[in-house]
């Protein structure tokens, strides 16, 4: 399934991060099938740890899963959020942006 990929540029479309921008980080699969995405820098929560012999714990800031409903793939090319449209050729399958026609990478 050629959908969203780890480092493609993404940006939110609904929730309290709507408008930000950041590179995927993590794709969550289930069946093959992308489900949820870890953002950089986009729905950051908070999380106590405890401490340990090697780590003095206390609160963490880190990232939490979008589900992908929520996130739109940004064009390399053309800088604006597409969808993406899947050509199959003799070279095999590639990922095509919608609005310029370019090949996404």
């Amino acid at each position: 399934m050629l959908g969203l990929k780890k480092k493609d540029k993404v940006i939110v479309l609904s929730g309290k991060d709507k408008g930000k921008k950041g590179e995927i980080l993590k794709v969550i699969r289930q069946d093959g099938v992308p489900i949820k995405v870890v953002v950089s820098g986009v729905n950051i929560v908070t999380k106590h740890k405890k401490p340990t012999r090697n780590d003095p714990g206390g609160i963490i800031k880190k990232e939490a899963p979008l589900h992908v409903s929520k996130v739109m793939l940004i064009c390399p090319s053309c800088d604006k959020p597409t969808r993406i449209k899947v050509s199959i050729t003799e070279g095999g399958k590639f990922r095509v942006c919608k609005k310029c026609g370019q090949t996404i990478i």
